[in-house]
């Protein structure tokens, strides 16, 4: 299988030199919180396949609602019986292969271009797609006094969340597209990459650093409350408007030795999906509650209503839009081609969804054999 690019190569080392900051940077504020109902154990409960705790990570990000509402309304506790549910939160998905390859997260919900780095980088033996979770969520967001149209992105600074992160892949393949020239790794070219972590990203655009950002909800919509305008809906330039924005992952090594672990977990992902689309005000105020409890703040409702719209919630991981995805890497210059035959196992939720009623989903020939 063709390795990942040196480009990209390079800053996963970087990303791993960090690693030992994790805990206080990229994951820090969210596995600790105060008023943790998932702390709660029901009495007689019993440990699943023995382990003491099962390490979850995921995004503060509204395409992230999945684990948000999972983590708030106990459900992923409550299927792990007495095998603590233990959390922890990134800002972007390189940080959080890192974070799997190294044992510090089991399970964790990520964009798909970090999926398949990990993938790729590791010749197919780091992790597995073993669900979908979120589909949209993702626009263009500009400074109108600076940009009134599409044309007027280039020669303009753009933000991103990290080099290699499905935003930043997204971004990069629609400029190349408009006929723009940017060199991946710089950022440099006729339109100016900069990656920003979403947590300063609005900062930035209000001060001007930024004219404009390609990011995830709620920070699109935070950057509309500061006086930005919606250039670009990502989705409008998808079939049927649907692509994959957030998967979930497991290390192959903890899914081979936990599959009940890595079961009980679809269970209450899948449990989750349904009540959020069948209680989507609910839902939305159960995520924001979420947010605020890892974050010290719940977004205000200018902010999380429109974001909310945006994004669809869906167990099926979208499995044809992974290869696109992947293909935009490619021509973005971050990724060899790819094999990614396997990248997907998705045996355990469709047993699960099998028990609750539900069609099983496919792995577009992307499945483990």
């Amino acid at each position: 299988m063709p390795a990942i690019s040196s480009k990209l190569f390079r800053g996963g080392i970087a990303a791993l030199a960090a690693l030992p900051l994790l805990t206080l940077a990229a994951c820090g504020y969210g596995s600790d919180s105060k008023n943790d109902e998932t702390t709660k154990v029901a009495a007689g409960a019993k440990k699943i396949d023995g382990l003491d705790s099962v390490k979850i990570g995921y995004f503060g990000n509204l395409t992230h609602a999945t684990a948000l509402v999972g983590r708030e309304r106990g459900l992923f506790q409550k299927e792990l019986g007495a095998t603590k549910a233990d959390y922890a939160t990134f800002n972007a998905g390189p940080s959080e292969i890192e974070a799997l390859n190294s044992g510090s997260i089991d399970i964790g919900w990520i964009g798909p271009s970090p999926a398949i780095n990990g993938y790729t980088k590791s010749n197919g033996k780091s992790l597995k797609i073993i669900s979908g979770s979120a589909s949209g969520g993702v626009k263009l967001v500009v400074n109108p006094k600076k940009i009134s149209s599409l044309k007027d992105v280039k020669g303009k600074k753009i933000a991103t969340p990290q080099l290699g992160n499905t935003q930043d892949v997204a971004f990069l393949n629609w400029a190349a597209d408009q006929g723009w020239k940017v060199d991946a790794q710089s950022g440099k070219g006729d339109v100016t990459v900069v990656r920003s972590d979403n947590k300063v990203t609005p900062d930035a655009f209000k001060a001007g650093s930024v004219d404009g950002a390609w990011v995830p909800e709620p920070t699109a919509s935070k950057l509309v409350a500061e006086g930005g305008k919606v250039l670009l809906d990502e989705s409008t330039l998808w079939p049927d408007k649907k692509f994959v924005i957030t998967n979930i992952i497991v290390r192959q090594a903890f899914l081979k030795e936990h599959p009940k672990a890595v079961e009980a977990v679809l269970k209450a992902s899948v449990e989750a999906n349904k009540w959020i689309n069948a209680n989507p005000d609910q839902a939305k105020a159960a995520a924001n509650k979420q947010l605020g409890i890892d974050s010290g703040k719940e977004l205000p409702a200018n902010v999380l209503d429109p974001a909310w719209k945006s994004i669809q919630f869906t167990d099926d991981p979208l499995a044809s839009t992974l290869n696109t995805e992947a293909a935009h890497a490619v021509k973005a210059g971050l990724l060899d081609t790819p094999n990614l035959k396997g990248i997907y196992d998705l045996t355990i939720l469709n047993k699960v969804l099998k028990a609750s009623g539900d069609s099983p989903v496919d792995a577009a020939g992307l499945g483990t054999s």
